[in-house]
């Protein structure tokens, strides 16, 4: 049994031998037994790169121990060819540093890498091969090929890039109070003659006097709001506080009697004033302000408030001399609404009297006209006029809505870049003149959510699929629907383009219904697709409808 097996051996290597010792020019001969495969079949572009792995398994006895063998790749396209560095093999016996087939045979790998080229999306890979001896060098005829190529789905990817304005606070109806005292004396809450007689008095009289005259403005209401100096005790103050308003109700409409108000009169009596007391120290310069806002920071009793500030003497003095009579009061507050421009007066107004209109009204205006010619007039009289950081970073937008980059450019570099926005919007700029590096910096820097969009996009440029998905999902957008697209998510990849009716868009459904293999549906929207001739040229030679071509 052992001889026999020792036998087999014998012979079986002695016919390994035998194959190994013919001619080398063999190996030309028989180039069809060697096994060829590439990872992937179809190629694919991924940042303007083409990776491939190919593989080549030897069979036994193929391999010439004394020979070499020179694997050339090559990558046809249309308008031209290129050829990826050789790999070199070697035999047994050759005294080389090439990787070395053994004449029991082997399997290896080589990793390549391409530069796409336009052409390169009808193309396909081969092998082209020759055998070395000494001096002899025996071409392999023909090619082998291994991969068809390249997909370039990714290239749908928008790099116009989404710049942000900044919001206007324009209001239709604007809140405002026209307002006056009425001063009391300590501890009494009759109103004294010469309060109903002063300036502000008269002067409030007729604001309401006026009132119907003035078409914008309307009273919505009244309000006496009455208070009492914090001295004393806690519950006079508060009835003290309750007879000051009902004294102030009585003025304000004998002061009103011949006026028509509107609205309610709402009454209300607040007790001891002691938030009026820290904003008048506050406001004040005297010298010992800080300590008694140290002392109301530290107390909230009442009682405790003012029997710490009484022990400070001097202070309490200036107290009752400067602070004090000013909370002894009741506030007749007139409650108006303002009615601003209307949409179609700014627009008028936008054509005829652009002067006429406020920073706000500027800023708003501006988003009630298509016309972006217009846009750019009242952006830039918003910055110009008053100085207004947001008009000139929507003056940039207006600028690149335009397709005027320079100008967007210089727009912007007066404004602050470490605004959120404005980075975003430099990062735009930046996007749209291809350096996607300075871009993606500004974009990192701005953190806002329209920059993370944009970055998505920088993600799907640069094959880092994954990222891109992680920053666009959930998003109706070209971009987003490439992001699930390339990460194998055909559905809402599909889903993502519900919003979306370009041709484009019709291009990519029809890629989604080719992977999903919705033969009907490939056909439906290639009719559509050809109607465009860029179109109709790029699906006839694109991979992804090689199977329905």
């Amino acid at each position: 049994m052992k001889k026999s097996l020792l036998r087999y051996l014998g012979i079986a290597f002695f016919g390994i031998m035998l194959m190994a010792c013919n001619n080398p020019k063999d190996m030309v001969k028989y180039a069809d037994d060697v096994e060829k495969s590439c990872n992937p079949q179809i190629l694919e572009v991924v940042a303007d790169k083409i990776d491939v792995t190919y593989t080549l398994k030897f069979p036994e006895g193929y391999f010439h121990p004394k020979a070499m063998l020179e694997i050339t790749p090559v990558l046809v396209y249309e308008g031209g060819e290129v050829a990826a560095p050789a790999l070199k093999l070697q035999g047994e016996k050759v005294l080389d540093n090439y990787n070395v087939i053994p004449v029991a045979g082997k399997e290896i790998q080589h990793k390549l890498q391409f530069d796409y080229v336009k052409g390169m999306a009808k193309s396909h890979l081969e092998l082209r091969g020759a055998v070395l001896y000494k001096d002899d060098v025996w071409a392999i005829p023909g090619a082998y090929k291994i991969a068809d190529g390249a997909n370039i789905t990714y290239k749908w990817v928008e790099l116009h890039g989404e710049p942000v304005l900044m919001p206007n606070d324009y209001q239709k109806i604007i809140k405002e109070a026209e307002e006056v005292n009425i001063l009391y004396a300590k501890n009494s809450a009759q109103v004294r003659a010469r309060e109903l007689t002063k300036g502000e008095i008269k002067a409030f009289q007729d604001f309401l006097k006026n009132l119907s005259a003035d078409e914008r403005r309307t009273v919505t209401g009244t309000d006496i709001v009455a208070y009492a100096s914090p001295e004393g005790p806690v519950d006079f103050n508060e009835k003290l506080s309750e007879n000051r308003m009902k004294s102030a109700e009585k003025a304000f409409q004998k002061l009103t009697s011949k006026i028509e108000t509107e609205g309610p009169l709402n009454l209300v009596t607040k007790g001891e004033d002691w938030a009026g007391f820290q904003e008048l120290v506050s406001k004040s310069n005297m010298p010992d302000k800080e300590l008694i806002l140290r002392v109301l920071s530290m107390y909230s009793d009442p009682m405790v408030r003012e029997r710490e500030i009484r022990n400070m003497s001097s202070v309490f003095k200036t107290l009752e001399e400067k602070i004090l009579p000013e909370l002894r009061r009741a506030r007749l507050i007139a409650n108006v609404e303002f009615t601003n421009y209307s949409d179609e007066e700014l627009k008028e107004l936008t054509s005829t009297n652009m002067d006429a209109l406020n920073e706000e009204a500027l800023l708003y205006a501006a988003t009630l006209t298509n016309d972006n010619d217009t846009k750019i007039a009242l952006y830039k009289k918003a910055a110009e006029k008053f100085g207004s950081s947001r008009g000139q970073n929507n003056l940039a937008v207006a600028y690149l809505n335009g397709n005027k980059v320079n100008e967007a450019a210089s727009a912007l570099a007066k404004c602050d870049a470490s605004n959120p926005v404005v980075a975003n919007n430099l990062g735009v700029i930046e996007m749209r003149k291809g350096n996607y590096g300075k871009a993606a910096e500004f974009f990192a820097k701005s953190g806002c959510p329209t920059a993370k969009f944009n970055q998505g996009a920088l993600d799907i440029l640069n094959g880092r699929y994954k990222e891109a998905l992680a920053k666009l999902d959930g998003q109706k957008h070209m971009n987003a629907s490439l992001a699930q697209l390339l990460n194998g998510n055909l559905d809402k990849a599909e889903q993502a383009l519900s919003e979306c009716t370009c041709m484009k868009t019709t291009y990519v459904k029809a890629v989604i219904a080719a992977r999903k293999g919705q033969t009907s549906t490939v056909n439906e929207l290639m009719e559509k697709i050809n109607k465009v001739p860029a179109l109709a040229e790029r699906a006839a030679k694109d991979i992804e409808f090689a199977k329905y071509r």
